[in-house]
């Protein structure tokens, strides 16, 4: 004989299970606001409660969007940056992150002021938030390919990576990223009928697209990104690590790349936890039956919000250039003499050649 709360416990997990199976089949951005079953949609956030988690995640996106500005301001700032391509890529890698962290919260938000939203309306913001986070794992591995050809192969970095070609990559990333996903929208348009999009539907991607083989579509491009991802990393990995063991001279140099690739390795690691995260938050769910809110709303800041704080810290704190001008952007400009500064610091490190000569790091 099965007790009765034995039974009650393994009722909730099939529920929470079929949960887990309706948040795969949603973009990473919006696993944590994937409707219940009605046995759990009765557990419900007070007004307090509300007011204080939307607080939060907003008070986190203003942090976030001001250190973001200011990486990107220096960035435009300073005319150095423009012909490096690691730090073109990182500038279009906060980018992104500040992109698709400003329509998760956005929907987060809408999730507790209205609801419902307009179907074209959500799928607009759906496909952003899917096209920005596929693009976050192609920038690591891009950046840890510039690294790579950095350190490995030194004499024919100047030709290799060029400012040209980092804006034609960063072009196919978002085609690779955009091509798979786009076909959702056509088989949708295709499919369901002109007043469907006229519509009022709680903003998750199997709300509006419907066809159970873009799921499993979907499910086998992010296998497949992914791996090429993770191959790619430790590949750039390996390559740096023998050449900081073999090389006398800029040993400093290869072993700096290979850190930042391992930080690279953290954030696509971070990434992933949106792929296992409704299964972790399953067996949270059976664990503290009684904590489903915290237990959503904490998946939510250290799945999709916290690995936010990792990309400034890559180069926008550990490199020592950005570091420099950075800090002068955020300590001199409130002091009224940026300007004054800026075109001094600018004098001084720009050589007569106009490029500098020093290996990257």
């Amino acid at each position: 004989m099965i007790s009765t709360e034995v039974f009650k416990k393994l009722q909730l997990y099939t529920l929470l299970r079929q949960v887990a199976e309706e948040k795969m089949n949603s973009p990473p951005g919006f696993r944590g606001n994937t409707t219940l079953p009605p046995q759990l949609l009765l557990v419900r956030d007070t007004f307090t409660s509300a007011f204080v988690k939307n607080l939060l995640v907003v008070l986190v996106w203003l942090l976030l969007t001001y250190i973001n500005c200011s990486l990107v301001v220096t960035f435009f700032r300073h005319q150095t940056f423009y012909e490096d391509p690691r730090y073109i890529l990182f500038t279009h890698m906060v980018i992104t992150d500040g992109v698709q962290l400003t329509v998760t919260i956005t929907i987060f938000i809408l999730s507790y002021a209205v609801y419902k939203i307009n179907v074209s309306f959500c799928c607009f913001l759906i496909l952003v938030a899917v096209f920005t986070t596929r693009n976050t794992p192609i920038n690591l591995a891009s950046m840890a390919i510039e690294r790579y050809v950095a350190i490995c192969e030194p004499l024919r970095y100047a030709q290799v990576c060029t400012v040209r070609r980092t804006y034609m990559a960063i072009g196919l990333m978002w085609f690779l990223c955009a091509a798979p996903d786009i076909t959702d929208l056509f088989v949708t348009l295709a499919t369901e009928p002109l007043s469907f999009f006229h519509e009022s539907v709680f903003c998750l991607r199997g709300n509006v697209f419907k066809d159970p083989a873009l799921a499993a579509k979907r499910q086998a491009f992010d296998i497949i990104y992914f791996s090429c991802v993770f191959l790619t990393l430790v590949f750039t990995y390996l390559k740096v690590l023998f050449a900081a063991r073999a090389l006398s001279s800029h040993r400093a140099s290869a072993q700096k790349a290979r850190n930042t690739i391992l930080l690279h390795g953290a954030q696509l690691a971070m990434c992933l936890l949106s792929y296992i995260s409704p299964s972790v938050e399953t067996v949270l769910h059976i664990i503290f039956p009684g904590r489903v809110l915290e237990i959503r709303y904490a998946n939510y800041l250290i799945v999709y919000i916290l690995p936010r704080f990792l990309s400034p810290i890559v180069y926008g704190v550990r490199d020592a250039k950005f570091r420099r001008y950075l800090r002068m952007y955020l300590v001199c400009y409130r002091c009224g003499g940026a300007d004054k500064k800026d075109s001094s610091l600018t004098r001084t490190t720009r050589k007569p050649a106009g490029r500098e000569q020093t290996l990257p790091a």
